[in-house]
């Protein structure tokens, strides 16, 4: 079969090589997948680069935490799943419900899990949930990473997203819009920031209600927050350098989900939300029961996760360029 690995020691794109493996075998409690899709998020740009947690890969990895695909074959004492079913790899493998929990990983993609850029994979049962049924490989490959990110950010916390509440999302990637998407499917408004004017049309036409154009208005959050009177859930995938606009939208009582890490560098004092009794809850994905909420979720709204690009197998390299890009809307996806 043919994989996509990252060398070791690789510190850019040229560490992106394909090659032909042996087609695992799954063992007890294992499930194969015949992988038909994968999707790239920002945190992918990262393994090769030699930027991602434990830093330089000290050996080859099979790339991507997302990928769709069709159950293949199934070990002794598999129970969920039977050979034909749709499913998708879960981000965590070990964290399948509840909280946060030191113990919830490997995560896909990168040491010391497997990765999902293959034509098979063999994964434990735990690790894998059912797709919709609504949607392509394609479209289901969107969702392990950024949609679960997305659900757990508007729709686990304390104050789940209900209609009339208010929701901001920053930019235009994969996160961002399927957070739009599940925002309106709950009938919440939503507003969003872009430095382009032609992408905040594009959202509008997906549902937004206002956008701004954060590089003309660098004072976004209060603009964000004088159009709302105080935002309800701030999807906040910016980091550092977007915090302290992002607690000025948010509103008294309001939730800021703190996802992102795009920018390292800029005011992360929390005292603005002090006053608004607002709060700020960390997102690092979330859980297999999410995972099932969510597409179960998708299938009764008739979500559509928003597909940018897709790009053939063999030229995984090129998708990873245009993922990295400032043309970049919504989900790129490789069709393995």
């Amino acid at each position: 079969m043919r994989s996509w690995i990252v060398e070791a020691g690789s510190t850019d794109l040229g560490g992106l090589k394909l090659v032909e493996r042996d087609r695992p075998a799954p063992g007890p409690g294992e499930v194969l997948i015949r992988v038909h899709a994968c999707s790239i998020n920002y945190r992918d740009q990262l393994v090769p680069l030699g930027r991602y947690f434990g830093g330089v890969l000290s050996a080859e990895q099979v790339p991507l935490s997302d990928g769709a695909g069709v159950v293949e074959a199934v070990g002794a004492g598999v129970s969920r799943f039977a050979v034909g079913d749709r499913v998708a790899g879960l981000f965590f493998q070990n964290w399948f419900d509840g909280g946060p929990s030191p113990s919830a990983g490997p995560a896909l993609g990168a040491p010391p899990a497997k990765g999902m850029l293959s034509e098979y994979v063999a994964l434990p049962e735990q690790g894998v949930t059912k797709i919709a049924a609504s949607l392509s490989f394609e479209e289901a490959a969107t969702l392990p990473c950024a949609g679960v990110t997305a659900w757990n950010a508007l729709m686990e916390g304390p104050q789940p997203v209900r209609p009339g509440h208010t929701v901001l999302i920053l930019g235009t990637g994969g996160v961002s819009l399927l957070a739009l998407q599940i925002a309106k499917a709950a009938g919440a408004q939503v507003i969003a920031t872009s430095s382009s004017d032609e992408k905040l049309e594009r959202v509008k036409a997906l549902g937004a209600s206002h956008g701004i154009n954060y590089r003309t208005t660098p004072d976004w959050g209060v603009q964000a927050s004088k159009l709302t009177g105080g935002v309800d859930h701030v999807v906040e995938v910016g980091g550092a350098g977007t915090l302290a606009q992002s607690m000025q939208a948010v509103g008294y009582g309001g939730e800021v989900a703190l996802i992102g890490v795009l920018t390292r560098e800029g005011d992360t004092s929390p005292h603005a939300i002090m006053l608004k009794g607002a709060s700020l809850r960390g997102i690092f994905v979330g859980n297999g029961a999410m995972a099932q909420r969510l597409n179960a979720a998708i299938d009764a709204s008739g979500i559509k996760p928003v597909v940018d690009r897709v790009f053939a197998f063999e030229d995984a390299a090129d998708a990873y360029r245009y993922q990295s890009s400032a043309a970049l809307f919504g989900k790129v996806v490789i069709r393995v």
